[in-house]
């Protein structure tokens, strides 16, 4: 059995979001396709999908290397209970920002550190709480235009022009925004056994 040092880390997405948040802790980590089913069960609450989506990503990949430490990750927009994903296109993503023009949105964040070999498996969740201004239609269309957010969920890339989107932003942990929670992932990757600092 590999000492904890010794493990390999494993992100367990193929964002490239998540991959450059990781790549700022310096350390070395390969990446692996969880290859998960994203379906919402019937009724499952926003919070309740993204903990089971990063657990479930977490597991996928655990289970095809399961000497390594792997991190799984899941965000959804939770708008009055409604959980807002990816929005794939253009049209979405106009529906998306109009729905939450002057609403508060609730990001959830939520990141799962996995290795099959130690037994070790934990989960947590950051919940970011988004104001949006109240945009109007041509504000949308511009900043869908020149940011094309299809692929980030509730459509609003906070790390690019999509803070201006956004009246004021309240977290405990300040890259979840933008797909992982880093101080959670610090935390859960030393419970692992991997040190970040040393």
């Amino acid at each position: 059995m590999p000492s904890p040092q010794d493990r390999t880390l494993i992100l367990g997405s193929t964002s490239r979001y998540r991959h450059e948040l990781l790549s700022r802790l310096r350390l070395p980590f390969e990446v692996a396709s969880p290859d998960v089913d994203e379906t919402p069960h019937a009724g499952e609450a926003p919070r309740a999908l993204a903990l089971r989506l990063a657990l479930a990503k977490a597991r996928a990949v655990a289970a095809r290397f399961p000497q390594a430490v792997v991190i799984g990750s899941d965000q959804v927009a939770d708008l009055a209970g409604q959980a807002l994903g990816k929005p794939g296109d253009h049209a979405r993503a106009t529906a998306q920002l109009r729905s939450m023009r002057g609403q508060t949105v609730v990001f959830q964040t939520a990141v799962a550190v996995a290795c099959l070999d130690s037994g070790f498996e934990e989960v947590d969740i950051a919940a970011v709480q988004v104001r949006f201004r109240d945009l109007d239609d041509a504000e949308i269309e511009a900043y869908l235009q020149a940011e094309q957010p299809y692929d980030c969920a509730g459509s609003a890339k906070s790390e690019g022009l999509g803070i201006a989107l956004l009246a004021s932003i309240e977290n405990d942990d300040p890259t979840a925004l933008v797909g992982l929670p880093l101080i959670r992932t610090c935390r859960m990757i030393r419970a692992a056994g991997i040190q970040v600092l040393s």
